[in-house]
Parts: C-alpha cells; structure tokens; sequence
C-alpha cells in the first residue's frame, strides 16, 4: 500500500489548506485513517482520526472546532480541511492507515504512512 499526501504549503495565520491522502489501493476501505504531524525537534503527534464508516471521528484539543477529517472511500482518500490555521500548526502532516476499522489515536495503531506533506503557517 502507498500513501500519497498533498495540498500542503505555505500559509499566513488564520487561512486555511486542505490535505488529501490517497491510498494506492482498497486496503484503506475498510480501516480507520489519520493524521499525524510532527513540528522540526519535535515528536509525532496525533491530528485527527476517522474510522472506516466515516461515522466516528476524533482530534486532538490543539485542532478540535479548527480542522475536519473526512474520508471518500470510492476515491480511497482522506481529506484534513484545516481553517484558522495558527503558527503553531507548522509542521510536516503524515496520513495512515489502522490495522483496524476504527479510528484510533495512538501511532502504534498504524501499520502505513504516507511520505508527508509540509504545511508552514506564518505569522
């Protein structure tokens, strides 16, 4: 399976992007997706994630009412619109895919990732 993530770049505080990832394959139907993103010095950490219906879906506190995780299973991609974007949003954004078909938070739940896609936010 391979992730391809886009619609990254570069952005000034309070606009908005929109990521998409797409699988290369029908895995990704039936398992929960995500995104993760990891800041330069910094860990990975989890943005948002959807299960395989579409219907549960979680943030982090930092996005939660900023950003929306949607997912077109006919297209295999996962979509994070992001709107209000802050400086601290920086980071390089990573799309995977569950073992299961449940949205989870933790990375150790996520057997693919994709290459990622970079998002600067200026201030």
């Amino acid at each position: 399976v391979q992730l391809q993530a886009s619609g990254g770049g570069l952005v000034q505080a309070g606009g908005s992007l929109r990521l998409s990832c797409a699988a290369s394959r029908r895995t990704s139907s039936n398992n929960g997706m995500a995104w993760f993103r990891q800041a330069p010095g910094k860990e990975r950490e989890f943005v948002a994630t959807i299960s395989w219906s579409g219907f549960s879906t979680y943030y982090a506190d930092s996005v939660k009412g900023r950003f929306t995780i949607s997912r077109d299973n006919a297209k295999n991609t996962v979509y994070l619109q992001m709107n209000g974007l802050k400086p601290e949003d920086t980071a390089v954004y990573f799309c995977a895919v569950a073992r299961a078909a449940t949205a989870a938070i933790q990375r150790e739940e996520y057997k693919y990732w994709g290459q990622g896609t970079l998002v600067t936010v200026s201030s």
